[in-house]
């Protein structure tokens, strides 16, 4: 049930005591994890604060990349596994902050950190997450692409070298099939 098809609700709503409606909202709230968060970080925290996350994420980002090129039996199973855990990190991230900025900056960073050579064979069981990861982080790139096409011009002046960086990787390693494929451009 929408509460914009139902105008007779919104008024009823609306002229409830404010003792009654602050009691139903914090009902509400509580239903809502990420909500409680994010009000949170709105109404408790401040700039330090987004710093701070920000920074967090930052380090999980730099420690998930050294331990997987510091792993002798990495694979592209495990590297698709974590990059998509990071992944669903910044998103949290940024629905609680909604700050597009540092968003952009987490994933450009994780872009260019997360390893995607991989020389397993085509008869390796794990030939088939090389493809998968190959596909997962060109569509990364993608969205990247589209959300930065978005952004104030001064924004994207600052985002466009680190953004061509991660082109760059995509082109010079076995990923270029896939990025040709769905369009993505050698450079912005």
């Amino acid at each position: 049930m929408l509460l914009s098809e139902h105008k007779d609700l919104k008024l009823e709503i609306k002229s409830l005591p404010e003792k009654e409606k602050d009691k139903l909202l914090l009902r509400l709230i509580a239903k809502d994890k990420v909500l409680t968060e994010h009000l949170h970080f709105k109404l408790l925290e401040d700039e330090h604060d987004l710093v701070e996350r920000y920074e967090k994420l930052l380090a999980t980002i730099d420690e998930t990349a050294k331990d997987l090129l510091s792993n002798k039996k990495l694979t592209s199973k495990d590297t698709l596994l974590r990059m998509r855990k990071l992944n669903g990190s910044i998103s949290h991230h940024f629905k609680v902050t909604k700050d597009v900025t540092t968003e952009m900056e987490l994933r450009i960073h994780l872009l260019n950190q997360i390893p995607i050579d991989f020389k397993e064979g085509i008869f390796s069981p794990l030939h088939k997450f090389n493809e998968k990861l190959s596909v997962y982080f060109v569509k990364s790139t993608v969205s990247v692409l589209n959300k930065f096409y978005k952004l104030h011009e001064d924004l994207q002046f600052d985002l466009k070298d680190r953004l061509d960086t991660v082109l760059s990787k995509i082109y010079q390693n076995k990923t270029s099939s896939v990025a040709l494929e769905l369009g993505l451009p050698k450079e912005l």
